[in-house]
């Protein structure tokens, strides 16, 4: 006999409770949390696999309930959260606090809630007598890498079962979102020459070309905004280039020694990941170097790649979006603005869409909430897939 709803609520509001009190902020380890997990799966008979990172200090965990097959969905999480380090919390945010109809706490919406969905509905899973797989992978560093799934992936077909589609449970308030952008972020260092402030052809001032690269960036932005088509499921409508942090120099009266700056481009389905930095490098050999080194050659001009995650392009009537739509009762998909790790499956010809609970503008905040309404909008949805996979 499955759970009523009542009892699945309490259930995984219990379960999200457990999960809230782990502090998995992406700088620090997820393993206490992965293990506890891991006894609570053992306890309801369900196997999985632990994949560890290269450190050894985070992991992600892969559990299938139903035949050990491939075929079947994945419902896809990760544990890590944003820190809350100055931030102005009511209440502890690593202690699940209940008001209002409403679940407070870190990662309560993003996205341990849907994580805590998953696995209180193991029992109805079971119950349900399935004929196709419902594997649950919970994983790590989604809020700097993404990469946290990607060994996972690897192993699908091969020493794991291989989904035949995946829902990433990232907050929708329970739409189905068959887009986003890329995101690729950059590191870029100029190197000068000092010399006296007084005479600039004696070194080469890492600032002023600091200074000319960052407009740069922001010609190729305007660039973008003039391509964006309206109206669009996206806002803002085209892809986006942004400088977020810059530092460099000494003193007022010496030429710069370095200059390094920040940036991150966020691209439209269908737009490569690197296609900002390709246009940047394109300037920076053609006009901003020669520029720089003009006095001298003991200079340069260097840019990183810290992060690339991959966007998720739109699949008309994809498995992954048909079934969505159908355990959503909805006849229509989203956009949504933020990166997640749906490319990451995507890419690995995984059809894939984002569809989980909560509300994507209650993430990173102080006094993150989850409403109880979306655990039954989510809890209901998991109801619905049994059946689908029962059937």
């Amino acid at each position: 006999m499955t759970q009523p709803a009542a009892d699945a609520r309490a259930h995984a509001v219990a379960l999200l409770s457990e999960l809230v009190a782990f502090d998995t902020e992406s700088s620090k380890s997820n393993l206490k949390l992965i293990e506890h997990v891991a006894g609570y799966l053992a306890g309801l008979g369900v196997p999985f696999v632990v994949t560890p990172n290269a450190g050894g200090d985070k992991a992600a965990l892969f559990a299938t309930i139903g035949p050990m097959q491939d075929g079947g969905v994945i419902l896809s999480g990760h544990t890590d959260v944003v820190p809350v380090t100055g931030q102005s919390w009511t209440s502890d945010p690593f202690g699940l606090r209940e008001a209002d109809g409403r679940l407070y706490g870190r990662g309560s919406c993003d996205m341990k809630g849907f994580a805590a969905i998953a696995l209180a509905s193991i029992p109805h899973f079971q119950a349900a007598g399935l004929k196709r797989p419902i594997h649950i992978l919970l994983s790590y560093d989604e809020e700097t890498t993404c990469l946290g799934p990607v060994d996972t992936i690897a192993r699908f077909g091969r020493d794991l079962p291989r989904p035949a589609l995946c829902i990433v449970g990232e907050p929708t308030r329970m739409q189905v979102a068959d887009a986003h952008k890329s995101i690729s972020t950059y590191i870029t260092t100029v190197r000068g020459f000092e010399a006296h402030s007084s005479n600039p052809a004696l070194g080469a001032n890492a600032i002023a070309t600091g200074a000319d690269l960052v407009t740069e960036l922001y010609r190729l932005q305007a660039a973008y905004e003039a391509q964006g088509e309206s109206p669009s499921r996206f806002d803002p409508p085209y892809s986006t280039v942004h400088v977020g942090t810059i530092a460099g120099g000494t003193a007022r009266n010496i030429l710069a020694k370095e200059c390094k700056f920040h940036w991150e481009f966020r691209g439209m389905p269908g737009v490569a990941a690197n296609e900002a930095f390709a246009a940047f490098e394109d300037y920076v050999a053609a006009t901003a170097l020669p520029a720089l080194a003009r006095y001298t050659d003991k200079v340069g001009i260097e840019t990183v790649t810290e992060i690339e995650v991959p966007g998720l392009d739109p699949e008309p009537g994809s498995p992954a979006e048909t079934l969505a739509l159908k355990l959503t009762r909805s006849n229509r998909t989203i956009a949504v603005a933020y990166a997640t790790e749906a490319g990451r499956f995507q890419g690995a010809g995984i059809p894939t869409v984002v569809c989980g609970p909560g509300d994507i503008a209650q993430a990173h905040q102080p006094d993150e909430y989850i409403e109880l309404s979306q655990i039954d909008a989510g809890l209901a949805f998991m109801r619905g897939l049994a059946a689908e996979l029962a059937g």
